[in-house]
């Protein structure tokens, strides 16, 4: 807390809109030092309000989260369970955000590896960020853009999981969402077995529920490598 003393003209100017405080200003017939000092007071004000509203609407938000529903299935080898997509997670998060006031968006940006930052803002005006980078998405048949852009989509929606604080979510086979990806080792790992048994790399991907080999959650990591070990070669 400031110890700063508070001009009593900045009392009479709370809330108050920039125009209203500036012909407040004119009716005092007060100097542009005080002035800018007052607009300043009312400045950290409103946005100590704001701050105050986003963190009650997140309470409010987290006191009755979303239903995430499974809406899909995986079926592979010998291995069955059902699990929430993606883009449901998406969808379904904005939907209840809207109702507490609060909009999502999402900046990218492309160095050696993906960024994406997500941020959350409330209809005051105060907002929260968090970011997540990963590699590009060169599995499959996917042309450069679309590489990228599968990257960009997968991220987008962890890190919404991350700022909502909805990052865990339960499947039936009890395994869960978590946003530590599998190490660079643990990716080569993936990789050089995927080559020996002569395995389609899609298929282990959406076995994983994962856009790349290194976006794979590592809470899915031994139970891909199980079920990579257990594969007769081709």
């Amino acid at each position: 807390m400031t110890n700063e003393i508070v001009p009593a003209e900045s009392k009479e100017v709370q809330a108050k809109s920039p125009i209203e405080i500036m012909e407040f200003a004119l009716s005092k017939n007060m100097d542009v030092d005080k002035l800018e000092k007052i607009l300043e007071i009312q400045e950290r004000y409103d946005a100590n309000e704001a701050k105050k509203a986003y963190t009650k609407a997140m309470a409010e938000f987290k006191k009755n989260p979303p239903k995430i529903l499974k809406d899909m299935s995986v079926s592979y080898k010998q291995t069955n369970y059902n699990h929430a997509s993606l883009g449901n997670v998406t969808e379904t998060i904005n939907k209840s955000l809207a109702n507490y006031g609060f909009s999502s968006s999402w900046k990218t940006n492309q160095e050696n590896l993906i960024s994406v930052t997500c941020t959350i803002t409330h209809k005051l005006g105060h907002s929260e960020s968090t970011s997540l980078a990963a590699g590009s998405d060169t599995t499959g048949s996917k042309n450069l853009i679309q590489a990228i852009g599968s990257t960009i989509t997968y991220l987008e929606r962890y890190t919404l999981l991350a700022l909502t604080g909805l990052a865990t979510h339960e499947d039936d086979d009890g395994s869960s969402f978590n946003l530590e990806f599998i190490t660079p080792d643990q990716v080569k790992k993936i990789t050089d077995g995927i080559k020996e048994k002569g395995i389609d790399v899609d298929e282990v991907l959406k076995f994983a529920d994962a856009e790349t080999i290194d976006t794979i959650t590592n809470d899915t990591y031994n139970r891909v490598m199980s079920t990579i070990k257990a594969t007769k070669c081709v």
